[in-house]
């Protein structure tokens, strides 16, 4: 049962996520910032996410949100950047003006664009009523995101991690998009520096918790 109201409790942080959404790039960013929070299950398959009660904290009806003694955060981008900014001994973002919005620059493509064309396979009527124009939509995918690894390997990865010698939340991010790859038509293989990222960020001790932690009952 969802609580009838919202409540914010000071320094505790509580997320909202659903498993296998783009959720799981900040509750990894929370895991390695070292965050004291929670992590609430919204479930899909009921329609939970349409609910009045979720609707009051998250009019978008989508996931993730994040719960702050200041009020509700919703959009992976934004979350990821206050999640950094919070918790700063993390570094977990560049202090650099510039630096940063390099980091913003690559999470709003992840945003903008690749999730957007993944989101084309399951998700076409947000773009057409028509059903011909919904299965186009569907054949266009893997060379979407083909393309858009294409740009991500060869222009975008600055390596070892996305941004470099040190670790950001870009790198969740990355993470979590990549693997949706193959149910998008796209082996990442095709991309090694991308696919060396993915293998080690899948042996990472907080990836492989956190994971754990999406797939319990």
């Amino acid at each position: 049962m969802w609580e009838s109201s919202i409540t914010y409790d000071r320094g505790m942080l509580t997320l909202y996520y659903a498993a296998g959404t783009c959720a799981l790039a900040s509750h990894l960013a929370l895991e390695y910032a070292g965050a004291d929070y929670k992590a609430v299950r919204v479930d899909f398959s009921s329609k939970q996410q349409q609910s009045p009660e979720y609707l009051r904290l998250n009019p978008k009806g989508r996931v993730p949100a994040l719960v702050t003694d200041r009020g509700v955060l919703t959009e992976t981008p934004a979350l990821l950047l206050y999640i950094a900014q919070a918790y700063p001994r993390a570094r977990l973002a560049p202090g650099d003006p510039f630096e940063l919005a390099r980091v913003n620059e690559f999470n709003s493509y992840l945003c903008s664009t690749v999730h957007i064309a993944h989101a084309h396979r399951m998700r076409g009527y947000r773009w057409a009523d028509d059903q011909p124009a919904i299965e186009a939509m569907k054949r266009k995918v893997p060379q979407n995101i083909g393309d858009c690894f294409e740009l991500i390997e060869r222009h975008l990865f600055k390596g070892p991690w996305v941004m470099g010698e040190h670790f950001s939340v870009c790198d969740p991010y990355l993470f979590t998009l990549a693997g949706w790859m193959k149910s998008d038509g796209v082996e990442i293989a095709r991309f090694p520096r991308v696919a060396d990222h993915h293998a080690r960020m899948s042996d990472d001790p907080v990836v492989v918790k956190v994971l754990a932690a999406q797939r319990a009952p």
